[in-house]
């Protein structure tokens, strides 16, 4: 088991900051609808670091992490990293949602009806 993990870590700033700055196609377009709680009144943030990974979205009253794979995680090395990833935020209590960009690309009102439900069922489990 892991120990708690350090959100945000210091020495993870700049690349946090680097990453904000190139956003996929498919991240800017989820960031256009996640940003200023336009999406059941959540708070998200982008790029946020948790331990040694960074996440691709973060909304902190969930403790949900989105993740948006394109190319770069379909290799087994990628795979295997990302199971770490999976792996370490759940051990700190964060549940991982994955999609490929393409889905955010074609149908991005799937991805919101997948987030409104986790937090419906969220919301019905912890009142």
């Amino acid at each position: 088991m892991y120990q708690s993990a350090i959100s945000n870590p210091k020495s993870q700033k700049e690349l946090r900051q680097e990453l904000r700055r190139r956003l996929t196609p498919a991240e800017a377009q989820l960031w256009l609808i996640l940003k200023d709680r336009q999406v059941g009144g959540l708070k998200f943030r982008r790029q946020h670091g948790m331990g040694p990974y960074i996440m691709d979205f973060y909304c902190p009253a969930l403790k949900l992490c989105i993740e948006l794979d394109g190319e770069a995680h379909r290799s087994e090395q990628a795979f295997d990293h990302d199971e770490l990833r999976t792996a370490f935020l759940e051990e700190n209590g964060i549940t991982v949602m994955r999609f490929e960009n393409y889905i955010v690309q074609t149908d991005v009102q799937a991805v919101i009806n997948a987030i409104l439900q986790f937090a419906a069922e969220k919301k019905s489990i912890n009142p």
